[in-house]
This record gives structure tokens, sequence and C-alpha cells, in this order.
């Protein structure tokens, strides 16, 4: 494939609206249809299981498969208590930031639909500055405008119900994509395009691609766990974020360096399979996809930990997207690496041949 741009504006409608879409840890399963849809014309088939995780295949009844992943999930809040005055306090699910809250607006999601609401937080003038108190999971808390909480409830509000943010896709400079839920939704968005090329270029892979978008990444890579052992797979390339690390308050000395526009991360760590990723570097330096390298220590933190260790052991591989701002709402990734991304995932894709077993020992 040549180095010609890559996304198109069919491409950047669907992040948009796939980004904008709410879909939170546990309730991925609308923007999992959206991501269907999408993807319905590059695909022969597709899988899906109990908790939400969906697969376009091609190549069903082919012996050997390859995954190729993201995750749908975005972190999300859960109400937790609500006030006799009415005020909402919540916990985390998944690793939502309490800092950045406080004057945020929220998506209360109902039975009855969206339930606006605000982290309040008292107005400077009240606060002594001696001893100012930082926003903490104990003190932030969301006000509905309502009285008490009979009116709370009244709206349909009650402990258990999901809460995101509204914030949505902006395109920064013309070549920066800015949104809550880029992670890792940009994942999902990526492999889909891949299915495309894929597609476009008439390509016919002498194996089964099994294109996975798990759900409940955020609270532990659970739907990579359970989807890998329906798939049973031979080869696992995912895809997700990291870490833009040049930005102020973070020490290079333990984060490494990596930076967005600089292309894709390829990751060293004891669950990514030394041949496999070795496979994807020998890519990305004969089609002059430019690449970073980072170091995990005891794991990746991401879905490739759940395939690597699974039905005996899957061969693995991390290529992940630089990203800024991490678990906020202004998750910043550069549109060049999001194309090499792609890049490199489509080209890799072709230089895997089937009944490879990628073994130390062969």
């Amino acid at each position: 494939m040549s180095t010609k741009k890559i996304l198109n504006k069919k491409s950047i409608d669907f992040l948009e609206k796939y980004l904008n879409n709410a879909s939170p840890t546990g309730y991925e399963w609308e923007g999992q249809k959206l991501w269907m849809e999408y993807i319905r014309p590059y695909v022969d088939t597709y899988i899906t299981d109990t908790y939400g995780t969906a697969v376009g295949v091609i190549n069903p009844d082919a012996k050997y498969k390859v995954v190729i992943e993201g995750h749908s999930d975005e972190i999300s809040w859960y109400v937790n208590y609500i006030t006799d005055n009415g005020l909402i306090y919540v916990i985390r699910n998944g690793g939502s930031d309490h800092q950045i809250a406080p004057s945020k607006w929220v998506n209360i999601h109902t039975k009855n639909g969206i339930v606006k609401g605000v982290f309040g937080w008292p107005a400077i003038h009240t606060r002594d500055n001696s001893k100012e108190e930082p926003p903490k999971l104990d003190n932030i808390f969301i006000d509905v405008g309502a009285k008490d909480k009979a009116e709370v409830e009244k709206l349909g509000v009650h402990v258990g119900c999901v809460i995101t943010y509204p914030d949505e896709f902006q395109i920064l400079n013309e070549d920066k994509y800015v949104c809550r839920a880029i992670d890792n939704r940009i994942g999902g968005f990526m492999i889909a395009e891949v299915a495309r090329l894929l597609h476009e270029n008439k390509k016919e892979l002498p194996f089964g691609l099994y294109i996975t978008n798990s759900v409940q990444e955020e609270i532990g890579l659970r739907g990579a766990e359970m989807i890998t052992h329906t798939i049973k797979p031979n080869v696992a390339i995912v895809t997700d974020v990291c870490h833009d690390t040049t930005t102020p308050m973070i020490e290079k000395k333990k984060q490494g360096h990596t930076e967005i526009g600089a292309g894709p991360v390829i990751s060293y760590a004891p669950a990514v399979q030394n041949k496999l990723r070795e496979r994807i570097i020998e890519t990305a330096e004969a089609n002059k996809i430019p690449f970073q390298r980072m170091a995990s220590s005891r794991h990746t933190g991401t879905d490739t930990d759940a395939f690597a260790y699974s039905n005996g052991g899957v061969a693995s591989a991390l290529i992940s997207l630089p990203l800024r701002y991490m678990h906020t709402t202004v998750e910043t990734v550069h549109k060049d690496d999001v194309e090499n991304v792609i890049r490199l995932i489509y080209e890799t894709i072709l230089n895997i041949k089937p009944d490879e077993t990628f073994s130390y020992f062969d």
C-alpha cells in the first residue's frame, strides 16, 4: 500500500459519530451497533458475545486465526448515593479522574433517557486559601437541579445509573483529533479502517481475520478475556493508546519518551511475543512507517495481556497510538499517527503466513 492518505470523509464522519456516542464500561452495545454497521460491507460475518464484544470476521472457515483488536468502552461514573437535599455522590466505573470533575456537565443515563447534571464545586470566594481542599472522590458531587432526593428519583435517577461526559469530537489545528473516549474507541476505528482497506484493495487473506472490538477493558481486560476463549486465535495484534510524555508534569525517567506525531509505539513486555514484535518492526522499516518504542515492566495494562496468556499462550503484540491527556475529556491524538497505526497493522497482516507458530524453537 502506498503512503497516500488513508482517511476519507466517510471515515471521519464515522469516527465523529462513534466517539460522540456514549459507550461506558458495561453499556457498550449502542456503540457496538454503530461499529458493526460501519464494517458490515468489509466482513463476511459477525460474532457477538453475552457481554457485548463484537467481532467482524473475514474467512470464518479458515483454521488459522489472526485477531486485530481494540476496546470499545469508555470510563464513566456510577450514581452511588443521593443525599436528602438532592445531591449525588459517585463511584468510578473504570479509571475516571476526580480532579477534572468540578464544573463539568454530565449525562446521567436513565430508563427515561438522559438527565443533565453538573459536578458542582464551592466558589473560590468561600474557600480557605490556607488549606485548599483538592477534588477527591469523597467530595465531588453532582447537582441535577433537584430540591431533594424525591425530586432526583422522580427524574428517573437511582443508585447504579451510569454517568458520562457529553464532550464531543473536535479537530484542533487541522491535524489533532480531540474528544473524550478516544481511549480506546479510536482503536475500534483503526481496526475497522484496516478491514475497509483490505476490502477496497481486494486483498485475499490466507487465514481467518477476526476484527475484534472488546468490551470492559477499563475494569480489567474482561471483554478480551472472554472473547479470546471463543475465537481461540493463533495470533493477536492489539491496538490501544499510550501516553505522550512531552507535556508538563510527566517524568520521562519513569514513563519513557513517546510523543504524538512521531508514529505508532511498539511495546516491549513479557506478554509481547518477541518474534511477532520483530515482524512488526521489520514491516514498519520495509514500508518506511515511522515508529517509536516503549518498555513495560510486568504487564502492558492492555488487552494484549489477556490474549497472550489465554488458550495455552497466543502470540500477541501491541501497537499503541500516542495520546495526550488520557482519561480526560480532551484526549488528543495526531491524525498522522492514526493513519500510520492503520497502515502498520494492515501491512503486518499481509506479512503473516498461515500456520506460523512464531515459536522460538522452530
